[in-house]
């Protein structure tokens, strides 16, 4: 049977960092820390270009602006030693978000996690949540292209098994709105660390607390109302 509160939503698709979990913090201290270590320059303003980022990019990004030896691998492998050693420390969930993923889980709402980060950044994460509460798991090593390009969000909608354009992304930054916009994706913006524009599959909201499985499933008609 159909529950009425989700017709027409055939899944949730998540962004990690800065949507689900506040990690850029996380993020932006090893970032200074690698900075510090190897004499290089960082800025906020650094910092804040990385934001949504693929890996990969960031990592070209950190060699080229520290001026590192390093491949852009192992400037990522680096990174994320520093990030997972900080996540041990205690997981920062963004206000709201456990309560809805509680809530879509509860209807029958299927869901996917998107991020750009790697598998073993996700896990301690994923950890923390009853098992399975994501049936689909796209992680930045799993795709050729990662975000601005659509193939992650396009990559967890059919692994789902469901069309995009019936789908909710729930994205915090301008790249992944953009990932999300050119897969077909209803995009639900939480701004976090960075300003995201307006776009034409673009709903804007100031924070995931109080949102309700109805309100998610709602944002079509009011992107064509």
């Amino acid at each position: 049977m159909t529950n009425p509160s989700t017709e027409g939503l055939a899944a949730v698709l998540w962004d990690m960092d800065g949507t689900l979990v506040d990690t850029e913090p996380y993020w932006i201290d090893t970032e200074y820390a690698m900075a510090e270590r190897y004499g290089g320059t960082w800025t906020e303003k650094d910092a804040m270009q990385l934001v949504g980022n693929d890996l990969v990019s960031s990592g070209v990004y950190i060699k080229e602006r520290m001026g590192l030896s390093q491949s852009p691998e192992e400037v990522v492998e680096e990174l994320l030693d520093g990030v997972v050693e900080r996540l041990a420390a205690g997981v920062p969930w963004r206000p709201g978000a456990r309560e809805l993923l509680t809530e879509l889980t509860g209807a029958g709402v299927r869901l996917a996690l998107v991020t750009m980060s790697y598998a073993r950044f996700a896990a301690p994460i994923l950890a923390q949540l009853p098992p399975e509460t994501f049936r689909v798991v796209v992680t930045g090593e799993q795709v050729a292209n990662g975000k601005p390009h659509p193939e992650p969000y396009l990559t967890a909608a059919a692994a789902l098994g469901v069309d995009p354009a019936r789908c909710v992304a729930i994205e915090d930054s301008g790249t992944g709105a953009r990932s999300a916009e050119a897969a077909g994706c209803t995009v639900l913006v939480v701004q976090n660390h960075v300003p995201v524009p307006d776009g034409p599959r673009r709903v804007f909201r100031d924070t995931l607390e109080g949102l309700s499985v109805a309100d998610l499933a709602a944002l079509e008609s009011e992107l064509l109302g």
